[in-house]
C-alpha cells in the first residue's frame, strides 16, 4: 500500500538526514536538514547508499519541495537526480520546472533541462539550460522573460511582449533579474535592444534605481525628457530624483521625498530652474530663477491630538502650469493642531494663499494666524434637548488692505421631537456674539477707511415642522413631506465696520434653503423674521429605481439689503428652489436643480447632470446656466451671464482590454465656444497598458498657449513605462 511504502519511507529518510553529517564524525550536530520522502515505489541499496523513488515522487527539504516521476537519491552525496514532469516549489512561492534535474546541498545547488519558471505574480521566465547555486541564484542561458498569459487557442504564439537575452540571471536574495543582450519583442518582433539591462523580481515593493525616461515635445519647451532616480533610502522613507532637461529652456531639477514615522507620515517635492519667464504684457525676462515646492504631514500626538502641515509656494504665476506640474489657480499653505474628544473639538490653524491668476495681488492676498475653533455638544437632557457650544478666534491681515481681528462665540439649545402623529419637529434657540478689531476697512458711504472697535450680539430662535407621509403600493412606495419653518431675530446687524472675509461665496439653492444663515461663514448674518416652506416627494421602487423631487421658497417680513440683485434672496421673497432626481435603473441617473424666478418664472440658475450607459457603453453630460446679476451695492462682485455645457463618453469597445472615451467642454453664451475637446484610448491586460490621449484647448494664459496636446505612454509591467508627449 502506498500509506505504508510513505510511512517507512519518511522514517528511513529522516533518519538517513540525520546521520548525514560529516563521514566519521560521530556525536557531531547534522549539517544537512532532514528530508522527508514519499512515492509509490522506493528501492534502497544501503551499501552505495543510494535511493531511487518511482511514481508521484514528493521529496521536502528546508521548506523545498520536489516532485518528480522518477528521483534518484544519494545518501552520501547528498545528491538529488530528478526526471519526468519535475518541478520545484521554493518557500518563496515560486515554481521551478524542467525536464531534468540534478540537485545538492538541500536541494540549493545544481543544473536543470528545460526549464521553466513560475514567479510569485504568474510571470514566467523560460531556458534551454539553467545552474542553480546557493539556493538563490539561477542562471539561465537563451532565456526569455515574460509576465503575459499565453493565448488558449494559441498556445505556440508568441506573448504580446516578452524579453529574450543570452543569459538571464535570477537573484532571489538581492530580488533582481538580470539581463546580457537582451531584445525587447512585441508580438515576436524586436523592438529593441539593450546589452544590459535589469528589473526588481516580482516579490520587490520598492527597489533602488532608474525609472524608464518619458519624453515630450513643446512649442516652448522644445523637446523635454525626464530621468527619474528611485532611491529606496530605508523601509521608512524614500527620494526620487527627477533630472528634467528641455532644449530650449535647459535643465529642471525636481525631486518628491516621502517618510514614515511611528506617529505619522510627510512628505516633500518640489524643483528649480533657471529660464526665461513671460509676464502679462507678453515682456520675456530672461534668466530668472523658477522653481516650487509642495508638501504636507500629519502626525499623531496622542489619542487625543494631532498635528499636520500643507506647503504650497511657487516662484510665480505660470511655472507650474508652463512645467506642467499642477493646474492649480490657488496655492494654500497651511498648518493645524486638532484634538478630538467624545463631544468635544478643538483647533488651531493657519492659512497663506497664493493667487496665480491674472488678477491676483500678493500684497492683497490675506493671511490667517491663527483661526481657533472649540466646540462642544451637550448630552441629551429632558426629552432629547442638548446644549451646543461654538467659539473661535479668528486673525487676518494684509499688507495692503483690511485687517481684521474675530472673537466669536455662538450657544444654543437644540429639540428634535416626534409628536404621537408621527409629525416631526425641531426647535432651537442660539445666542450669538461677535467683537471685532478691525483696519483700514472701506467705508461703503465714502472714500474713507474705518478702523477700531465694533461687535453685535444676535440671538435667534427656529422651528421647522414636517410631516412625511408614505403609501404602499403594488410595486411602488409613494412618498411625500410638506416642510415649513420660521426664524425670528433682530434686523440690521451686519455693521458697515465688520468686513466680509468668509461669508462671500453666497450660493442659493435646495442645499441651504432651510438653513439658519444662508451664508457659510460668520461675517455675515441673516437676520429678520422669516418663513420657509416646501415639499418632498418621492416614488420608489420595489426593484431599485426611484424618483425623488423637492421644492420650496423663503419669505421674509422685511427685505434685506445684504443681499445682492441675482442673488435669489432679494426682496420680502425669494426665488423658487426645486431638485428632480429620477434614477429607473443602475445605468441611468438624471439630476436637475434650478432656481426659477419669483416673478415670471424664468430660469436664473440651471444645473443638469446626467449618467447613461452599462461598462460596455455609457455617457456622461454638465449643463450650468447662470443668469447674470447686475451690478449692486453689495459687497458681492457682480459677474456675466455663465452657460456652459460639459460631456465625456466611454466604451469598452466590447472586450475587456480596449477603452475609448471622449470629453468636451463650450461656452453656450452667445460670445462664446469651444474651450477644449480630445479624445484617449486605453489597451490594458494583465501585463501591458497603452494609453493614448489627445486634447485642443481654446483658452491661453500668459505663456500657457492654446493647441493640441498629444501623450502616448506604454507600461510593461515590472520593466516601468515609456512615454512621450508633445
Amino acid at each position: 500500500m502506498r500509506a505504508r511504502v510513505r510511512i517507512l519511507a519518511l522514517i528511513g529518510f529522516v533518519l538517513a538526514g540525520l546521520a548525514a553529517g560529516v563521514p566519521g564524525a560521530v556525536g557531531q550536530a547534522p549539517t544537512v536538514q532532514p528530508v522527508l520522502l514519499s512515492a509509490d515505489e522506493i528501492t534502497h541499496d544501503q551499501k552505495l547508499g543510494v535511493v531511487v523513488a518511482k511514481g508521484n515522487v514528493e521529496i521536502e527539504q528546508a521548506g523545498r519541495v520536489l516532485m518528480a516521476d522518477t528521483v534518484t537519491y544519494n545518501q552520501r552525496e547528498n545528491t538529488v537526480i530528478a526526471s519526468g514532469n519535475v518541478s520545484l516549489l521554493e518557500p518563496t512561492g515560486e515554481v521551478i520546472f524542467a525536464e531534468y534535474m540534478e540537485l545538492r546541498d538541500d536541494l540549493k545547488e545544481g543544473v536543470v533541462r528545460g526549464i521553466r519558471i513560475l514567479l510569485t505574480d504568474d510571470s514566467r521566465m523560460a531556458a534551454g539550460g539553467a545552474r542553480r547555486s546557493g539556493g538563490n541564484l539561477t542562471r539561465m542561458t537563451k532565456g526569455v522573460f515574460s509576465p503575459c498569459k499565453i493565448c488558449e487557442d494559441e498556445p505556440e504564439s508568441a506573448p504580446l511582449w516578452q524579453l529574450k537575452a543570452a543569459e538571464i540571471t535570477h537573484d532571489q536574495e538581492a530580488k533582481e533579474i538580470r539581463y546580457k543582450h537582451a531584445r525587447l519583442e512585441m508580438w515576436g518582433v524586436p523592438v529593441a535592444y539593450t546589452p544590459y539591462f535589469a528589473h526588481p523580481d516580482p516579490t520587490v515593493k520598492r527597489k533602488s534605481g532608474f525609472m524608464v525616461p518619458s519624453f515630450s515635445i513643446d512649442n516652448n519647451l522644445g523637446f523635454k525628457i525626464a530621468t527619474p532616480y528611485y532611491w529606496a533610502i530605508s523601509k521608512d522613507k524614500d527620494v526620487t530624483f527627477i533630472p528634467i532637461y528641455t532644449t530650449k529652456q535647459g535643465p529642471v531639477g525636481a525631486f518628491e521625498y516621502r517618510q514614515r514615522l511611528d506617529f505619522g507620515e510627510f512628505e516633500l517635492s518640489g524643483s528649480l530652474t533657471r529660464a526665461d519667464r513671460v509676464e502679462i504684457d507678453d515682456r520675456r525676462r530672461e534668466d530668472r530663477w523658477r522653481g516650487h515646492v509642495f508638501g504636507n504631514g500629519r502626525f499623531d500626538i496622542n489619542d487625543t491630538w494631532r498635528a499636520g502641515f500643507q506647503v504650497q509656494r511657487a516662484t510665480d504665476k505660470t511655472y507650474l502650469r508652463r512645467y506642467d506640474f499642477s493646474n492649480e489657480q490657488t496655492l494654500t499653505t497651511n498648518g493645524f493642531v486638532e484634538g478630538f474628544g467624545r463631544r468635544d473639538y478643538a483647533s488651531v490653524k493657519f492659512y497663506e494663499f497664493q493667487g496665480l491668476r491674472d488678477d491676483d495681488v500678493s500684497a492683497r492676498t490675506p493671511m490667517v494666524l491663527p483661526l481657533a475653533e472649540y466646540q462642544h455638544v451637550g448630552e441629551p437632557a429632558s426629552y432629547g434637548g442638548r446644549w451646543q457650544v461654538d467659539a473661535s478666534i479668528f486673525h487676518l491681515r494684509r499688507k495692503q488692505g483690511a485687517d481684521s481681528r474675530r472673537l466669536s462665540t455662538k450657544v444654543g439649545w437644540h429639540l428634535p421631537y416626534t409628536s404621537p402623529f408621527g409629525d416631526l419637529y425641531r426647535l432651537s434657540a442660539t445666542l450669538q456674539g461677535d467683537a471685532y478689531h478691525v483696519n483700514d476697512v472701506p467705508d461703503p458711504n465714502g472714500p474713507g477707511k474705518m478702523s477700531g472697535l465694533t461687535g453685535r450680539l444676535f440671538p435667534q430662535i427656529g422651528a421647522q415642522w414636517s410631516y412625511p407621509l408614505v403609501r404602499h403600493g403594488s410595486s411602488f412606495q409613494h412618498y411625500i413631506e410638506p416642510i415649513a419653518a420660521v426664524y425670528i431675530a433682530p434686523n440690521g446687524q451686519n455693521d458697515d465696520m465688520i468686513p466680509n472675509e468668509d461669508s462671500q461665496d453666497l450660493e442659493f439653492d435646495d442645499t441651504n434653503l432651510f438653513s439658519a444663515n444662508r451664508f457659510t461663514g460668520i461675517d455675515r448674518i441673516e437676520g429678520g423674521v422669516r418663513a420657509v416652506y416646501g415639499a418632498r416627494l418621492g416614488l420608489y421602487h420595489d426593484g431599485g429605481g426611484y424618483a425623488t423631487g423637492f421644492f420650496g421658497q423663503s419669505l421674509r417680513r422685511r427685505a434685506d439689503d445684504l443681499f445682492p440683485d441675482g442673488s435669489g434672496l432679494e426682496g420680502n421673497s425669494s426665488d423658487y428652489v426645486a431638485r428632480v432626481e429620477i434614477a429607473p435603473h443602475p445605468w441611468f441617473d438624471l439630476v436637475n436643480r434650478i432656481r426659477l424666478d419669483k416673478g415670471d418664472l424664468s430660469i436664473r440658475r440651471n444645473e443638469v447632470t446626467m449618467y447613461a450607459g452599462a461598462p460596455l457603453f455609457n455617457v456622461s453630460a454638465n449643463y450650468t446656466f447662470i443668469d447674470a446679476i447686475a451690478p449692486s451695492d453689495s459687497e458681492t462682485e457682480a459677474f456675466g451671464e455663465r452657460e456652459e455645457f460639459y460631456g465625456t463618453m466611454s466604451t469598452t469597445l466590447g472586450t475587456d482590454y480596449w477603452n475609448f472615451r471622449g470629453s468636451m467642454r463650450r461656452d453656450l453664451t452667445p460670445e462664446g465656444s469651444w474651450l477644449n475637446y480630445g479624445a484617449g484610448l486605453v489597451y490594458q491586460d494583465e501585463c501591458f497598458r497603452f494609453d493614448f490621449d489627445w486634447t485642443r484647448t481654446f483658452t491661453r494664459d500668459r505663456e500657457v498657449e492654446s493647441g493640441d496636446r498629444f501623450f502616448a505612454r506604454l507600461t510593461y509591467k515590472h520593466l516601468g513605462d515609456v512615454g512621450t508627449g508633445f
